[in-house]
Parts: C-alpha cells; sequence; structure tokens
C-alpha cells in the first residue's frame, strides 16, 4: 500500500499562504485533501481524479487550488487568503485504482497520511 506523507504545515496570520505537500511513495492518483479541527469531524477540502478534474469545499474556492506533480507523486495545496477558520490538521488521502471522480468525503478514501499542522492566526 502507497505510503502517503504530509509537511509544509505551519503558523501564518490571516490573509498569509502556505503551501502543503504530500509526499507518496508511488505513483499515486484519486487523491484529496482533508481537514480536522479540534473537537469537529474530519472534512473534505480538495480533491483530484485521475484525469486532473478537481472539486472543492466551497468556503475554500478561490483560496485554495490542489495540485499534483507531472510524476504522480507529490500533491500539492496552495494556501491563499487564509482565515482563522482554516485553522486544522490536514490530511492527505488517496484511493486506489482508476477514478474519473473523486468526491471531498472521508469513506471513499483508503490510504491516510499522518497529518501536518496549519495555524492561522487573527
Amino acid at each position: 500500500q502507497v505510503q502517503l506523507v504530509e509537511s509544509g504545515g505551519g503558523s501564518v496570520q490571516a490573509g498569509g499562504s502556505l503551501r502543503l505537500s504530500c509526499a507518496a511513495s508511488a505513483y499515486t492518483v484519486n487523491m484529496a485533501w482533508f481537514r480536522q479541527a479540534p473537537g469537529k469531524e474530519r472534512g473534505g477540502v480538495a480533491a483530484m481524479s485521475s484525469d486532473g478534474d478537481t472539486v472543492y469545499k466551497d468556503s475554500v474556492k478561490g483560496r485554495f487550488t490542489i495540485s499534483q506533480d507531472n510524476a504522480r507523486t507529490t500533491l500539492y495545496l496552495q494556501m491563499n487568503s487564509l482565515k482563522p477558520e482554516d485553522t486544522a490538521m490536514y490530511y492527505c488521502a488517496a484511493r486506489d485504482g482508476t477514478w474519473f471522480y473523486c468526491p471531498i468525503a472521508k469513506t471513499f478514501y483508503d490510504t491516510w497520511g499522518q497529518g501536518t499542522q496549519v495555524t492561522v492566526s487573527s
């Protein structure tokens, strides 16, 4: 099974930017970013299917961009105009197989990273 390792988290002020990375141990498609704030359920942020189609949570549209390198071994999440409510542990996830639509639903994914913390101060 592929291994996923997130990096790039940190502390920023509101309005700032961060770029998260998720390194996969092998070629991986059907990937997504999720986040979980203390006391809340883990929820989807953005997803990318095997043919590059993307889907975003409404509250991050226009601010966050999901992308992947050509080798399909690193997934990125560019986060701009960060808000305090974006504070959470961010996880990347993957689903085996070839899918032309990947939802931002945690039950769809079968492989998870350990997470990277993002803290946005006001």
